[in-house]
């Protein structure tokens, strides 16, 4: 039904324009949004979903970050249309785009979340890792990508300073 494909730079306005509208004015400020800043995105995991006239309904990112001395893709945001909710396309687009992560040799993923909707996908709360405030640590949320990859992850989240692993 639809056709996810890499976001492209002629994507960028568009998929920027529909997280304004899926997220509250301020988004931002989150402390997330500080992680991503002069960072770049995993470009080969950003993904667009467009219906077959080309409409795009659903858009999801992620970025690289460390945690100790870790690596770690943080999910979000991702997005879906008002118009085009409730049809799976959030889900459809989360379980794709972690099997490509996987695909890429990703050990593990994060995001700031809602876990009863997360948990689904195999998200679990990271008890050991530190999001910077004021995030609530009930909604610091993490997958192992390969078995183990989170035994012994621990401390704070901190903005990517490695180099390439598909980041633009």
């Amino acid at each position: 039904m639809y056709n996810l494909s890499v976001e492209t730079a002629q994507d960028v306005y568009e998929v920027e324009a529909l997280f304004d509208l899926c997220f509250a004015p301020g988004r931002e400020a989150l402390s997330s949004y500080r992680l991503r800043d002069d960072v770049p995105s995993v470009a080969t995991l950003n993904q667009v979903a467009r219906d077959a006239a080309g409409i795009l309904a659903g858009a999801i990112r992620f970025w690289p970050v460390h945690i100790g001395a870790a690596d770690a893709l943080l999910l979000g945001p991702v997005a879906v249309h008002p118009t085009r909710q409730g049809e799976g396309l959030a889900a459809q687009l989360i379980r794709d785009t972690l099997q490509l992560a996987a695909s890429q040799d990703w050990d593990r993923v994060m995001l700031v979340g809602d876990a009863p909707y997360y948990a689904r996908f195999g998200f679990a709360r990271l008890e050991h890792v530190v999001m910077p405030p004021p995030t609530n640590p009930e909604r610091v949320l993490g997958q192992a990508l390969v078995a183990g990859a989170w035994d012994g992850v621990a401390g704070e989240v901190t903005r990517w300073t490695g180099p390439g692993r598909g980041v633009d």
